[in-house]
């Protein structure tokens, strides 16, 4: 059915760094994985040639398919304008603005994978099934003091719970991806940390991954462009030697909400320090 579609519009392959998952098995298990109801709205990006849309379609309430492709665009209307719980929403997810959703479940396009994520994890929704490379979904769960722990890996954590669910081979897709790729769950919920403010936090984070590999008392004084702290040679020689005499991949993101919460007091002149 799938492989017929494809012929039917004579499509070998996405404009936009799409590739269509033909796999009927792993369309079958995303979809179970969502545990649609008839109450649920779904938002997917990089809706293709609606393989995965029409499953969701048969569970969900509605399904919201957001493609930027105008030649896919097209093959979404051709086959669902009739089908009422369908919404096509043509342009780049980077830059729409997303109606209301309770879960979002995506084959995502590998090349927006971190902008899309930043971007849906500022959003409310009940859960994420979401395909990636499988290299980016491995960075997302990362434990602290590996390879692949990076800012990524903080900031998912800091939104919601992250698990990789199923890893799908390249033979699944067509056209073929050089590289496998992965099924990651996504469940939101409140930080398990405390931060002064959100979005230092998060710039604090990109500014010590900027430089992972030199300590974070020299990550902090070559990143000061972005973070802007007054006096700051003066402020990390009264901080914690244990935090500033490892580098940021090797500390939890507790530990690094920590760090940042006492540079946001000093920045706002609320000194913790006597």
């Amino acid at each position: 059915m799938v492989r017929s579609i494809l012929k039917k519009y004579n499509i070998k392959g996405g404009t936009f760094d799409q590739h269509f998952l033909i796999d009927i098995g792993y369309l079958d298990r995303i979809v179970a994985a969502a545990e649609l109801s008839p109450q649920d709205t779904v938002l997917e990006i990089g809706a293709g040639i609606g393989n995965l849309t029409e499953r969701l379609a048969r569970r969900a309430k509605k399904v919201i398919a957001v493609e930027l492709d105008p030649s896919l665009v097209s093959v979404l209307h051709d086959r669902f304008d009739k089908v009422e719980n369908i919404e096509v929403m043509a342009g780049d997810a980077l830059n729409v603005d997303f109606p209301g959703f309770d879960k979002v479940v995506s084959n995502l396009p590998y090349s927006i994978s971190s902008e899309i994520t930043f971007k849906l994890l500022r959003h409310k929704f009940k859960l994420g099934i979401l395909m990636y490379q499988y290299e980016f979904a491995a960075r997302m769960v990362s434990p602290p003091g590996r390879k692949d722990y990076s800012r990524l890996t903080v900031d998912t954590y800091y939104f919601a719970d992250a698990s990789i669910i199923m890893k799908v081979p390249k033979g699944a897709f067509q056209p073929a991806p050089e590289v496998d790729s992965a099924v990651v769950k996504l469940v939101p919920r409140p930080s398990p940390f405390e931060v002064r403010d959100e979005a230092f936090f998060l710039e604090f984070v990109v500014a010590v991954f900027s430089q992972r590999r030199k300590k974070l008392r020299n990550s902090i004084l070559n990143t000061n462009s972005m973070l802007k702290i007054p006096d700051i040679k003066e402020v990390v020689n009264q901080l914690p030697e244990d935090f500033m005499n490892k580098r940021a991949e090797n500390l939890t993101p507790e530990e690094l909400a920590s760090v940042a919460n006492m540079l946001f007091d000093l920045k706002s002149d609320k000194p913790w320090l006597k």
